[in-house]
């Protein structure tokens, strides 16, 4: 088995959590949702220690995609989001909240992935979870063998995402939780994309917003 951890960033006045998860016997990385602060992020993986090799999109929210573009062209890696996500939310500033805040950003997708698709990338099996509700491409990502899942802003302590934006549901989000989130196991770490991290268990338990 990798020698594989996952460390937390929280980035820019929106406090996103992006995470990086490395696989110390190669040093190689991939990053989650690296939203803002990209001198912070350059110097990171600036590190022999976090070799970066990949990009992941939870959603295109601009809050979750700011320093997208500069690590891509600093660093030369791919970006991996949901089709859906990329043909909807990435290319349109409106959409995506960018308009509204000032800074106007669109971000591409080099890899389309799909509902059920499963990846291995740096010594990692990464399993796509497509969870609409917050987004219509929102996607979760959980790692098996850490029994840990990046659920961006569809799962948080307690709580779930907002559905009020553009291309958002409560009803999806809900299906999404309940269907495809709480049926992993339980010891599952949630590392959402705001606030702390949980458990699968936890939630199905104290979710006031989506309740097992």
């Amino acid at each position: 088995m990798a020698n594989l951890e996952i460390f937390r960033k929280t980035l820019g006045s929106m406090g996103v959590n992006c995470y990086i998860l490395v696989n110390h016997d190669t040093d190689e990385c991939i990053v989650f949702d690296p939203g803002d602060e990209l001198g912070t992020l350059t110097e990171i993986f600036s590190d022999p220690a976090f070799n970066l090799k990949a990009i992941f999109l939870t959603h295109g929210h601009f809050d979750h995609i700011g320093a997208v573009n500069g690590l891509k062209e600093k660093f030369g890696v791919p970006v991996y989001a949901s089709r859906i996500e990329d043909e909807k939310i990435l290319s349109n500033p409106s959409i995506n909240l960018s308009s509204m805040f000032g800074f106007p950003v669109t971000v591409h997708a080099d890899e389309l992935l799909e509902d059920g698709q499963e990846l291995e990338i740096i010594g990692a099996k990464i399993k796509c979870i497509l969870t609409p509700g917050h987004t219509s491409g929102g996607m979760c990502f959980y790692i098996p063998e850490m029994e840990s899942l990046i659920a961006g802003d569809t799962l948080f302590c307690e709580s779930v995402g907002r559905t009020d934006f553009p291309t958002g549901s409560g009803a999806e989000i809900e299906r999404s939780i309940r269907e495809k989130l709480y049926v992993l196991p339980d010891n599952t770490k949630v590392f959402p994309g705001h606030m702390d991290t949980t458990t699968i268990e936890w939630e199905k338990k104290h979710n006031y917003a989506c309740p097992a």
